[in-house]
């Protein structure tokens, strides 16, 4: 079982039952995200909680490897809620530190949610977990670690919605005469 673990970049320290990961146990992989709880023929099963990089998680409970229930809280302690969602909609802009804490001060935009924000490279976008170059089509994190390859849902959501790290006019242009 270690060779495959080291085969995959990633490591287990908790119980085993037939040389199968099974009982309580901390599932790392290589990308940093872990998993903490239960394990049942190498699978996760019953209570588990996944920790990501950049600090958010996700609670559920398992079933041969496949969430049945949870419930995913993001970096800032916000819990995100299918029914009654009021972070950054179509309506209401502001982030979930401005909702629960209080806006900034007048001239202060708040363009993301961490403060301060990330420097964005030249030619690439923030897309929330890393920056998107949209010439390679890769996003990396903000440790310029490869994170995955955007397709062309993903490229076309970046490239509408996401934080430039260049500067761009694109307010009213009057017409010249000649």
């Amino acid at each position: 079982m270690d060779d495959i673990l080291q085969y995959t970049g990633s490591s287990y320290d908790g119980e085993y039952k037939n040389e199968r990961l099974e009982g309580k146990g901390k599932y790392n992989f290589p990308t940093e995200t872990r998993y903490e709880g239960e394990m049942k023929d190498g699978m996760f099963h019953g209570k588990g909680t996944l920790f990501f990089p950049n600090g958010s998680r996700y609670e559920a409970t398992w079933e041969k490897g496949l969430a049945i229930e949870g419930k995913y809280t993001f970096a800032d302690g916000l819990v995100f809620d299918e029914e009654d969602w009021e972070y950054c909609d179509g309506y209401d802009r502001r982030f979930y530190t401005e909702i629960s804490g209080s806006l900034g001060p007048a001239g202060h935009e708040q363009l993301v949610n961490n403060e301060p924000r990330h420097q964005i490279p030249e030619g690439c976008y923030d897309c929330g977990d890393g920056f998107y170059n949209p010439k390679t089509r890769v996003v990396v994190d903000y440790n310029n670690k490869f994170l995955r390859n955007a397709d062309e849902d993903e490229h076309a959501w970046i490239i509408k919605t996401c934080l430039k790290g260049w500067d761009e006019y694109i307010g009213f242009t009057p017409k010249v005469k000649a």
